[in-house]
């Protein structure tokens, strides 16, 4: 069965992302529960190590890849005559590449200096799991030039991929208003409003998680927020993809009516 409506660059970067959250919930939850549902809330320092690289891969992937798919939603928008030229499937390929080697590179550079540290005292970890800035809190050491590092890499990866989208945006509302219809500005509109909601929520978190000093950490406060966008955020982006696009409602329905026939 074919549904050539979905075999366009902007579900191929879909199909990505939701790599991106299947890996965040199967990396985070299975782990959370089993420290819920047992008195045993250990977690190897294997465990934790790899739980914690993998988070970082995912986080620095995720961010460039709402990155991309502004930039898609841009070249759609406002340059739709040569859009299958630009986003043609080897570059979309090159740029879900890029996003997922900058993630690998990234998390190598952070985590491994942090895993290194020196903890004095208890080894308890006050959270749902295996993060960089409670480690940081652990540590008996001067944690400065981590936090050095990380605050470059945040700069480097998610401010820099939120400056994109912002600019990919600010060229996206100024070809809507140039719309004389209200109807077409809404159509055209609708188009992107999933992705920003998205890219809203998942920057917001991450920014607040990881740009600034680690003194300010609150464990009760923080725990929540990351929390949001390695669970509840992976588990509403097909919701939100999904429940305001025709096109992939159409696509659903075509499936289902070939399955009963």
């Amino acid at each position: 069965m074919k549904t050539p409506g979905l075999h366009t660059p902007m579900y191929f970067f879909l199909s990505s992302l939701s790599v991106i959250d299947i890996s965040f919930s199967c990396t985070i939850i299975p782990k959370i529960l089993i420290n819920t549902l047992s008195t045993d809330k250990s977690i190897s320092f294997l465990e934790c190590a790899i739980q914690m690289y993998i988070h970082m891969v995912l986080g620095a992937a995720e961010s460039i890849l709402l990155a991309v798919m502004a930039y898609d939603r841009f070249v759609a928008i406002c340059m739709p005559l040569h859009y299958k030229t630009i986003m043609n499937n080897r570059f979309c390929f090159y740029l879900v590449a890029i996003s997922w080697s900058v993630g690998f590179m990234n998390s190598f550079i952070l985590v491994l200096p942090t895993l290194n540290l020196p903890f004095c005292g208890s080894n308890h970890v006050n959270h749902f799991f295996c993060e960089i800035p409670p480690f940081l809190l652990m540590s008996c050491v001067d944690t400065q030039v981590i936090e050095i590092t990380i605050y470059i890499s945040a700069a480097i990866i998610v401010v820099s991929a939120f400056c994109l989208t912002v600019i990919s945006y600010v060229h996206i509302v100024s070809t809507i208003l140039k719309i004389h219809s209200i109807k077409g500005r809404y159509k055209v509109f609708s188009t992107c409003a999933s992705h920003l909601l998205v890219v809203t929520v998942y920057y917001g978190t991450i920014m607040f998680m990881y740009i600034r000093p680690h003194s300010t950490y609150y464990h009760t406060k923080d725990k929540v927020i990351s929390l949001l966008y390695t669970a509840v955020t992976p588990m509403l982006n097909p919701f939100i993809y999904s429940i305001r696009n025709k096109e992939f409602k159409g696509s659903i329905n075509n499936l289902h009516k070939q399955v009963c026939l």
